[in-house]
């Protein structure tokens, strides 16, 4: 590799070569830029070299252009996020009371992303919230929910209140294994009597498939056959498992969806504290089907999460760990060291985080990325930006600064599938959006839970348990609470910051985030400090008035 390409310079040599007194040829230009001892801008060490620099945020440095060879279609977005979970796109969102519940759990996952469900709820509540996102998407369906011949109608209906679906196999055990009687739809329970039994609605004449039918084969015969649902049974008639049509154009409707290699289950993360109660809520959602646990903790190096890491992993073996925060090399090295599959990194950069001004303690989100980055990065461990992502370029920030993927609140906050209802203020439609550290957050106990006997049990808010304990007599705020513009529906918003970072890539010259972040510390791809003007000059300027439409 020439110097110009990996950014070495020679000691005591001036990075310009000297000039001839007449012009060049222009079949030379190539070999001529080869002369330059480094490229333009800086390497991404030089760029985050704190004692030169300061610490820097995403808004202090743009990263230089590279050359283009491949249309914007080929760049892959694909990242590991933990030591085993490799999604499709790297977006997480955060674990936020007005970010993600199951509706943005599973818009995300279907988007390829990866949704995490907050714990400022009861650890019931949490994990129906993690059957519904495991629940929503399958391939062999190994343990539908069945019912007997002598169930009614309104069991058929309390499953479509609580799941979402009403196909349900009749077997004479109610169970699977049982042998398969017949099948109850949505069609045969519309207008009935909710006392009706099943055996008088029920559809008794089924296409069914044999055991050890390949899913490409089963999802060949519910399109042929124009069914719902295909139970797949032995010999005998004994059901084995299910096949849904929905699922299949589900496939065809998402082909990014991060799922579950064998289930073919949506992936689904959740996040919890380190108190002793989380220990049994944690277990309602391993049982539910949790992928990933987020260890949620603005300061996660401490000597609570290492220990609950250890436990996690002597305890259930097969879930990954994502731990944190984060920002220093020092923290994760801890957290490394105690079996963390990941880490997320970030504190106090959050929009609506005031921590670093509450605490004095933190770190600029662009620094803490690359330090913690590249330490992690010797040891296979994939990192999450979490905080100050504001739009498509602080993305590809992140992850140009080794980041494998990124956590977004406020920027999906205002989509539709994030919890709580539209208004308007200073007529603009909004919803709700507040820090997890904020007084509100930490005031908010589940509906029909008394305040002083949910604390006591340790049911609900995870908010105050996330900065403080029950113990502390005044609540000192790290967030706040606000409001966020609309941003329409996650199956628009998502392709557009999907579409809009292979773009940000191509511009670099990279064709996927691997390549990006290996010619990052190779020194090939090259950065460049923005001063105050520069961020002025690089943002709208110069108008008397403009509308800013991000997507169509």
């Amino acid at each position: 590799m020439s110097p110009h390409a990996n950014g070495n310079s020679h000691a005591g040599s001036s990075s310009v070569p000297s000039r001839s007194a007449e012009p060049l040829q222009a079949s030379e230009a190539l070999s001529v830029l080869e002369s330059y001892h480094h490229g333009d801008g800086l390497s991404v060490s030089k760029l985050m070299d704190s004692r030169r620099n300061g610490g820097l945020t995403y808004n202090d440095f743009l990263i230089l252009p590279g050359h283009i060879s491949f249309p914007a279609s080929a760049v892959s977005l694909q990242t590991k996020v933990t030591r085993k979970i490799t999604l499709n796109t790297p977006f997480l969102s955060s674990p936020m009371d007005t970010v993600t519940e199951e509706r943005m759990a599973i818009s995300l996952a279907l988007h390829g992303g990866l949704g995490i469900i907050h714990h400022n709820c009861t650890a019931e509540a949490q994990a129906a919230m993690v059957r519904k996102v495991k629940k929503y998407e399958n391939g062999f369906i190994t343990d539908p929910i069945c019912l007997g011949p002598d169930g009614v109608v309104g069991d058929v209906l309390d499953i479509k209140a609580k799941f979402g679906f009403c196909g349900v196999p009749i077997t004479e055990t109610g169970k699977i294994g049982g042998k398969l009687l017949g099948i109850v739809t949505g069609r045969d329970v519309q207008f009935r009597d909710p006392s009706a039994t099943l055996k008088s609605v029920m559809t008794t004449e089924l296409v069914t498939a044999n055991s050890g039918i390949t899913l490409e084969q089963a999802n060949t015969i519910l399109r042929d056959s124009k069914k719902g649902k295909l139970p797949i049974v032995d010999a005998s008639g004994h059901l084995l498992s299910l096949v849904a049509r929905s699922d299949l154009l589900k496939n065809q409707n998402f082909p990014l969806a991060s799922k579950e290699p064998n289930s073919k289950q949506l992936y689904c993360g959740a996040a919890i504290g380190t108190r002793p109660g989380d220990k049994d809520r944690l277990k309602l959602l391993v049982e539910a089907g949790l992928d990933v646990v987020v260890l949620d903790s603005s300061q996660g190096n401490s000597v609570y999460q290492i220990e609950f890491i250890q436990w996690i992993k002597s305890t259930f073996p097969h879930l990954e760990v994502i731990a944190g925060n984060v920002v220093t090399r020092e923290q994760a090295a801890q957290l490394i060291a105690a079996g963390a599959d990941a880490l997320r990194i970030g504190m106090g950069s959050g929009s609506i985080c005031i921590t670093q001004e509450v605490m004095a303690v933190g770190r600029p989100q662009g620094t803490a990325v690359h330090a913690v980055s590249e330490f992690a990065s010797r040891f296979g461990v994939p990192t999450i930006a979490d905080g100050g992502i504001g739009n498509i370029g602080h993305i590809a920030k992140a992850i140009a600064l080794g980041a494998s993927a990124v956590m977004m609140g406020g920027l999906l906050a205002g989509t539709t599938e994030s919890p709580g209802e539209y208004f308007y203020h200073e007529g603009k439609r909004v919803k709700i959006y507040r820090g997890m550290g904020s007084i509100e957050a930490m005031e908010h106990t589940a509906k029909g839970v008394q305040a002083a006997a949910a604390s006591s049990v340790g049911l609900d808010n995870a908010a105050t348990a996330r900065y403080f304990s029950e113990a502390d007599t005044v609540k000192v705020a790290q967030g706040v609470s606000g409001d966020v513009a609309d941003k329409g529906s996650i199956t628009k918003f998502v392709p557009y910051l999907y579409t809009g970072l292979q773009h940000s890539l191509q511009d670099m010259g990279v064709k996927s985030v691997t390549d990006l972040q290996r010619d990052c510390r190779a020194g090939i791809v090259r950065f460049e400090l923005r001063t105050a003007s520069a961020q002025v000059e690089g943002g709208v300027h110069g108008l008397n008035s403009y509308t800013k439409r991000l997507f169509a």
